[in-house]
């Protein structure tokens, strides 16, 4: 294991923050983190890093226990955390230098290093430019650069793409799954489920400082009861059309609202054509229809009776 948290417990005066936390991120995987606000995350990710002392349990990286002093540990480890941190005064090309130099003492290592940061996150342009200078989504590959120049075998990305546009964040994205492909093992945070989705081999739910739900995506969306899902484009349903609808065998939910019908099935039942069935006996016009599986959003909502970003 890379990163082995074991019975983590960190109080705030009368608060449990984490409640016996357990992690086991794994040599080479992107691993994700998905909890609510105020589950826990960034506490974990604290202590993890020793920038937090915690009441109890145990902390393995890369097989060493770390602590506020494990610098052999540190300078292996890369932190892009949600808020920038650069600093304003120096241009992108000082700011990369600056952060690899902190790990890496050889100056002509470190010129190489940051240069072939610049290139990999797509900087070649505005090594010149001051930090004020740049759009959200180039702040934010600045931010990774800074984050990766030295190298780290260990890259905790927290919330790395928000507040930028779709195709910033999808840059961003592809530069995550270049890092992991040249042998970085990477935690990962987000409120966007789907770039969770996207991006993560496993997966870990946190809430109320505990994990209450690891594996892959589909092993997560194997646990729950819901299945497919059905939504239709239908006009002036009645309640108790609905209310017919719901008595259908192996129908979980039935919600109707601004004219779109959504159907969800009990897990592993297919339920489209008993309702293109009812909907067509009942002379009920619609229009488009969607089907899906279940998300990780539904496993989410599902296991921890909230929306990711509540």
């Amino acid at each position: 294991m890379i990163v082995e948290v074991k019975n983590l417990v960190k109080r705030y005066d009368k608060l449990l923050a984490l409640d016996h936390l357990n992690l086991a991120v794994k040599k080479g995987e992107i691993f994700g983190l998905l909890g609510p606000n105020g589950s826990g995350k960034t506490t974990a990710i604290n202590c993890i890093l020793s920038l937090l002392k915690y009441d109890k349990g145990s902390i393995e990286i890369f097989g060493k226990p770390m602590r506020p002093d494990a610098y052999d540990i540190k300078k292996n480890i890369g932190i892009i955390m949600q808020n920038v941190a650069v600093f304003e005064e120096l241009t992108v090309y000082e700011n990369i230098s600056y952060f690899c130099s902190l790990y890496v003492k050889d100056k002509k290592e470190v010129k190489q290093l940051t240069e072939e940061a610049i290139v990999f996150v797509s900087l070649q342009d505005f090594t010149k430019f001051l930090p004020k200078k740049l759009s959200g989504g180039l702040l934010r590959r600045l931010n990774i650069a800074c984050g990766i120049a030295h190298k780290p075998g260990l890259i905790i990305l927290d919330e790395p793409t928000i507040a930028v546009d779709p195709q910033s964040r999808n840059k961003i994205l592809e530069r995550i799954k270049k890092l992991n492909e040249n042998g970085a093992t990477v935690i990962y945070t987000s409120h966007y489920m789907e770039e969770v989705e996207q991006l993560c081999s496993r997966i870990s739910i946190i809430d109320k400082g505990k994990v209450i739900a690891t594996g892959t995506k589909d092993e997560l969306k194997n646990m729950i009861s819901l299945g497919e899902k059905i939504t239709v484009e239908a006009y002036n349903l009645k309640e108790e059309q609905l209310d017919e609808m719901m008595r259908i065998s192996n129908i979980a939910q039935v919600d109707y609202s601004d004219n779109l019908l959504e159907i969800k099935s009990k897990k592993g039942k297919n339920n489209l054509i008993h309702i293109l069935d009812y909907l067509q006996s009942h002379d009920i016009n619609f229009g488009k229809i969607f089907t899906e599986m279940p998300t990780l959003n539904d496993v989410f909502l599902e296991i921890t009776g909230k929306e990711l970003r509540d």
